[in-house]
Formats: structure tokens, C-alpha cells, sequence
């Protein structure tokens, strides 16, 4: 089990708003908050969002640089993948792998893609 992960952000405000209201729904609740950051948990493990400093800015966050590609959160049901993705299409998130979705993953893993502000890739998987 995972004990915390720690992400750094660009615009914590921004992110404490996208981040929010998706780990609330998937089980998390508010664990710390503080000037540069907050966090979420969810038993034993939490998710903790840090405002990067200025001067690590300019550089930016990709994928498909060494380093964090996704994180993948398990859904409550496929019904639960469904009504995410329609909120996520409501508030404007940029969905990927919409061609393929809801299995952009392969025939049995029923999911949706997503980026967060910093276009950290996210999914969803129905268990």
C-alpha cells in the first residue's frame, strides 16, 4: 500500500478545485491544508498537492518525460465511470483517448483518461 504521494503544482488553487471535488468523489477526504499545499486521504494513504516554487515553473510538467506518467484511481462501478465522465465533459476537462473510450485500455478495463491542470494524466478504472 501506498503511504502518500506528493505532487507539485503550478497553480494550487487551480488544482485544489479540479482535485477536490474528484478525490471527494472517489472516497478521499480533506486531510491537511496549509498556505503551499493540501492533501487528501483516503484509510491509509493520502494524495498531497505542493505549490511549486517560481523558479521551477519555466520547465512545466510532461508525461512522457522521465517520471511520473499517470495515476490510475479505482471507480465504484462502470455506471460510476459514465457519470464521472459526463462531469468531467461538464466542467470542461480535456478527456483523452475519446475514440476508444470507455476502453482505450483494452476490451476488459473499463476507464476514463483525463488530464489535470498541469496535464498530469488521471484514470479512473471500474473495478
Amino acid at each position: 500500500m501506498i503511504h502518500h504521494i506528493e505532487l507539485y503544482v503550478s497553480n494550487l488553487s487551480e488544482s485544489k478545485a479540479f482535485w477536490g471535488w474528484l478525490l471527494e468523489d472517489l472516497g478521499y477526504a480533506l486531510y491537511q491544508e496549509w498556505d503551499e499545499g493540501f492533501s487528501y486521504k483516503q484509510d491509509h494513504s493520502y494524495v498531497v498537492f505542493v505549490q511549486v516554487e517560481q523558479r521551477f515553473l519555466e520547465e512545466g510538467y510532461h508525461r512522457k518525460r522521465i517520471g511520473l506518467n499517470h495515476l490510475a484511481f479505482f471507480g465504484r462501478s462502470r455506471l460510476h465511470i459514465n457519470e464521472l465522465t459526463t462531469t468531467l465533459k461538464d466542467r470542461g476537462t480535456r478527456l483523452l483517448y475519446q475514440n476508444t473510450h470507455p476502453y482505450a485500455g483494452g476490451d476488459k478495463h473499463y476507464a476514463v483518461y483525463f488530464e489535470d491542470p498541469d496535464r498530469i494524466k488521471v484514470e479512473v478504472v471500474a473495478p
